[in-house]
Protein backbone atom coordinates (compact mmCIF):
# COMPACT_ATOMS: atom_id res chain seq x y z
CA UNK A 1 0.00 0.00 0.00
CA UNK A 2 1.50 3.30 -1.03
CA UNK A 3 0.19 6.81 -0.49
CA UNK A 4 0.78 9.25 -3.33
CA UNK A 5 -0.12 12.89 -2.94
CA UNK A 6 -2.40 14.35 -5.62
CA UNK A 7 -1.08 17.09 -7.93
CA UNK A 8 -3.16 19.80 -6.23
CA UNK A 9 -1.96 18.63 -2.80
CA UNK A 10 1.65 18.84 -4.02
CA UNK A 11 0.99 22.33 -5.39
CA UNK A 12 -0.49 23.45 -2.07
CA UNK A 13 2.42 21.95 -0.19
CA UNK A 14 4.91 23.59 -2.57
CA UNK A 15 3.17 26.94 -1.99
CA UNK A 16 3.34 26.53 1.79
CA UNK A 17 6.96 25.39 1.56
CA UNK A 18 7.97 28.42 -0.51
CA UNK A 19 6.21 30.84 1.86
CA UNK A 20 8.31 29.57 4.76
CA UNK A 21 11.55 29.21 2.78
CA UNK A 22 12.46 32.78 3.77
CA UNK A 23 15.75 32.94 1.88
CA UNK A 24 14.35 31.05 -1.15
CA UNK A 25 17.22 28.56 -1.15
CA UNK A 26 14.97 25.52 -1.63
CA UNK A 27 15.33 24.25 1.91
CA UNK A 28 13.93 24.91 5.35
CA UNK A 29 16.12 25.67 8.32
CA UNK A 30 15.15 24.60 11.81
CA UNK A 31 13.45 27.99 12.42
CA UNK A 32 11.65 27.94 9.06
CA UNK A 33 10.38 24.42 9.75
CA UNK A 34 9.19 25.51 13.20
CA UNK A 35 7.36 28.51 11.67
CA UNK A 36 5.69 26.25 9.10
CA UNK A 37 4.53 23.84 11.81
CA UNK A 38 3.24 26.66 14.01
CA UNK A 39 1.27 28.06 11.07
CA UNK A 40 -0.45 24.66 10.79
CA UNK A 41 -1.34 24.74 14.49
CA UNK A 42 1.36 22.20 15.43
CA UNK A 43 3.38 23.53 18.36
CA UNK A 44 6.27 21.14 18.99
CA UNK A 45 8.89 21.78 21.64
CA UNK A 46 12.45 22.69 20.64
CA UNK A 47 13.58 19.09 21.15
CA UNK A 48 10.69 17.81 19.04
CA UNK A 49 11.58 20.18 16.19
CA UNK A 50 15.23 19.06 16.30
CA UNK A 51 14.12 15.42 16.25
CA UNK A 52 11.67 16.07 13.42
CA UNK A 53 14.30 17.83 11.33
CA UNK A 54 16.75 14.98 11.91
CA UNK A 55 14.13 12.40 10.89
CA UNK A 56 13.08 14.34 7.79
CA UNK A 57 16.61 15.28 6.65
CA UNK A 58 17.32 12.26 4.42
CA UNK A 59 20.52 13.69 2.89
CA UNK A 60 21.93 14.81 6.27
CA UNK A 61 22.66 18.42 5.27
CA UNK A 62 20.85 19.91 8.26
CA UNK A 63 17.95 21.30 6.22
CA UNK A 64 14.61 19.99 4.92
CA UNK A 65 14.21 20.14 1.16
CA UNK A 66 10.80 19.97 -0.50
CA UNK A 67 11.13 16.30 -1.51
CA UNK A 68 12.06 15.39 2.07
CA UNK A 69 8.96 17.19 3.33
CA UNK A 70 6.79 15.34 0.78
CA UNK A 71 8.36 12.03 1.77
CA UNK A 72 7.74 12.66 5.49
CA UNK A 73 4.11 13.65 4.87
CA UNK A 74 3.55 10.61 2.64
CA UNK A 75 4.98 8.33 5.36
CA UNK A 76 2.69 9.93 7.96
CA UNK A 77 -0.34 9.52 5.70
CA UNK A 78 0.59 5.89 4.98
CA UNK A 79 0.94 5.14 8.70
CA UNK A 80 -2.40 6.77 9.50
CA UNK A 81 -4.10 4.97 6.60
CA UNK A 82 -2.66 1.62 7.75
CA UNK A 83 -3.95 2.22 11.27
CA UNK A 84 -7.42 3.03 9.91
CA UNK A 85 -7.42 -0.08 7.70
CA UNK A 86 -6.31 -2.23 10.65
CA UNK A 87 -8.99 -0.72 12.90
CA UNK A 88 -11.64 -1.37 10.23
CA UNK A 89 -10.48 -4.98 9.83
CA UNK A 90 -10.48 -5.48 13.60
CA UNK A 91 -14.02 -4.05 13.79
CA UNK A 92 -15.16 -6.52 11.13
CA UNK A 93 -13.67 -9.42 13.11
CA UNK A 94 -15.32 -8.11 16.29
CA UNK A 95 -18.68 -7.91 14.53
CA UNK A 96 -18.33 -11.53 13.39
CA UNK A 97 -18.16 -12.53 17.07
CA UNK A 98 -20.86 -10.05 18.17
CA UNK A 99 -23.75 -12.02 16.64
CA UNK A 100 -26.60 -9.83 17.87
CA UNK A 101 -24.78 -6.57 17.05
CA UNK A 102 -25.22 -5.03 20.49
CA UNK A 103 -21.56 -4.00 20.76
CA UNK A 104 -20.52 -6.75 23.17
CA UNK A 105 -19.32 -10.33 22.87
CA UNK A 106 -21.09 -12.56 25.38
CA UNK A 107 -19.93 -15.96 26.57
CA UNK A 108 -22.51 -17.63 24.32
CA UNK A 109 -21.41 -15.61 21.27
CA UNK A 110 -17.77 -16.44 21.98
CA UNK A 111 -18.64 -20.14 22.32
CA UNK A 112 -20.57 -20.16 19.04
CA UNK A 113 -17.88 -18.28 17.12
CA UNK A 114 -15.06 -20.46 18.40
CA UNK A 115 -17.03 -23.63 17.53
CA UNK A 116 -17.72 -22.29 14.01
CA UNK A 117 -13.99 -21.74 13.57
CA UNK A 118 -13.38 -25.38 14.50
CA UNK A 119 -12.05 -24.46 17.94
CA UNK A 120 -14.76 -25.55 20.39
CA UNK A 121 -13.84 -24.60 23.94
CA UNK A 122 -14.89 -25.90 27.31
CA UNK A 123 -16.96 -23.72 29.61
CA UNK A 124 -13.89 -23.18 31.79
CA UNK A 125 -11.78 -22.06 28.76
CA UNK A 126 -14.53 -19.65 27.68
CA UNK A 127 -14.81 -18.17 31.18
CA UNK A 128 -11.02 -17.73 31.29
CA UNK A 129 -11.01 -15.99 27.90
CA UNK A 130 -13.78 -13.62 28.97
CA UNK A 131 -12.07 -12.96 32.32
CA UNK A 132 -8.75 -12.16 30.62
CA UNK A 133 -10.30 -9.71 28.14
CA UNK A 134 -13.00 -8.18 30.37
CA UNK A 135 -11.09 -5.36 32.05
CA UNK A 136 -14.16 -3.53 33.37
CA UNK A 137 -15.68 -6.67 34.94
CA UNK A 138 -19.10 -6.45 33.26
CA UNK A 139 -18.96 -10.06 32.04
CA UNK A 140 -18.83 -9.23 28.32
CA UNK A 141 -16.14 -8.08 25.89
CA UNK A 142 -16.49 -4.58 24.39
CA UNK A 143 -14.73 -3.55 21.18
CA UNK A 144 -12.10 -1.65 23.18
CA UNK A 145 -11.39 -4.73 25.30
CA UNK A 146 -11.32 -6.90 22.16
CA UNK A 147 -8.86 -4.54 20.44
CA UNK A 148 -6.67 -4.46 23.56
CA UNK A 149 -6.51 -8.25 23.87
CA UNK A 150 -5.79 -8.63 20.14
CA UNK A 151 -2.93 -6.11 20.38
CA UNK A 152 -1.54 -8.00 23.40
CA UNK A 153 -1.79 -11.28 21.49
CA UNK A 154 0.05 -9.77 18.52
CA UNK A 155 2.75 -8.42 20.85
CA UNK A 156 3.16 -11.89 22.39
CA UNK A 157 3.33 -13.57 18.97
CA UNK A 158 5.86 -11.12 17.53
CA UNK A 159 7.88 -10.75 20.74
CA UNK A 160 7.26 -7.05 21.32
CA UNK A 161 8.11 -5.78 24.80
CA UNK A 162 5.22 -5.59 27.21
CA UNK A 163 4.24 -2.12 28.37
Amino acid sequence: MSIVLEVDQLDQLRDIFSRFDMDSDGSLTLLELAALLWSLGIKPSGDQIHSLLTNMDANGNGFVEFDELVSAISRALFTNAAVLVNQQHLLEVFRSFDRDGNGYITLAELAGSMAKMGQPLTYRELVEMIKEADTDGDGVISFHEFATIMAKSAADIFGFPKS
